[in-house]
């Protein structure tokens, strides 16, 4: 027997109404994409605006020019391997590529910058001129960058060129990384869409404190309390 006939079903109309709103929330009514999608890119590409690092990174790896090295790069696999040393000798490298393993030797401003270029096309969605650079995909080209500069910080780190290593983990995050991830996202000013963004804050703590307050009168209504 109910406790409370009027809290118990109170709480059954909120949760029905709850479950409403979730299954029009996931359904593609929002541009043809559901209200956690639309909300993701939305997100996505005001986070963009304000991730771009590379003109200085660029600046700083102009100030590696002159600096000649040789590292020994370790790829997946010689596929893999083939791939990545394309983007070295376009960087003017000279490389070996001997199964997986690239032995590099060169200028680390060419090399550095060369990248940055890369990730610059592609933060800004013009992959097609990355492309045609390598004859290869442009996301494929960008992830070898990824690994090829990560083996080329542990190998710099083994021979204790400790600044080197440090400014080549800065670029694969914040520039070759940071542009794999944003490449297709369109950026957008929080500004231009502070309404939306507001509402969403607000709506989701709405949300929350209502399924929370169903769930509530549903288990006083019936009879269950909490307590101390």
């Amino acid at each position: 027997m109910l406790h409370n006939k009027k809290e118990f079903y109170s709480g059954v109309v909120l949760m029905v109404a709850f479950l409403v709103v979730l299954v029009i929330m996931f359904s593609p009514v929002f541009g043809g994409q559901n209200g956690l999608n639309y909300l993701d890119g939305l997100y996505n590409s005001i986070s963009k605006g304000s991730a771009y690092y590379i003109p200085d990174l660029k600046k700083k790896a102009a100030k590696q020019a002159g600096n000649v090295i040789a590292a020994s790069v370790e790829m997946k696999d010689g596929k893999q391997a083939t791939e990545a040393a394309s983007l070295f000798k376009k960087s003017g490298a000279m490389v070996e590529v001997t199964d997986k393993v690239i032995k590099v030797s060169g200028d680390l401003g060419s090399i550095l910058t060369n990248s940055l270029e890369d990730s610059d096309e592609m933060f800004h969605n013009r992959g097609e001129g990355v492309k045609a650079k390598y004859g290869m995909d442009e996301r494929l080209s960008q992830y070898n960058w990824w690994v090829a500069l990560k083996a080329l910080n542990k190998d710099l780190n083994k021979q204790k060129k400790f600044a080197e290593a440090k400014f080549i983990g800065d670029i694969n995050k914040r520039a070759v990384e940071c542009a794999y991830n944003y490449y297709g996202v369109t950026p957008q000013n929080i500004g231009d869409k502070w309404g939306i963004v507001l509402f969403s804050l607000v709506f989701y703590v709405f949300y929350t404190m209502w399924y929370g307050y169903s769930i509530l009168f549903m288990f006083e209504g019936w009879g269950l309390k909490l307590e101390h």
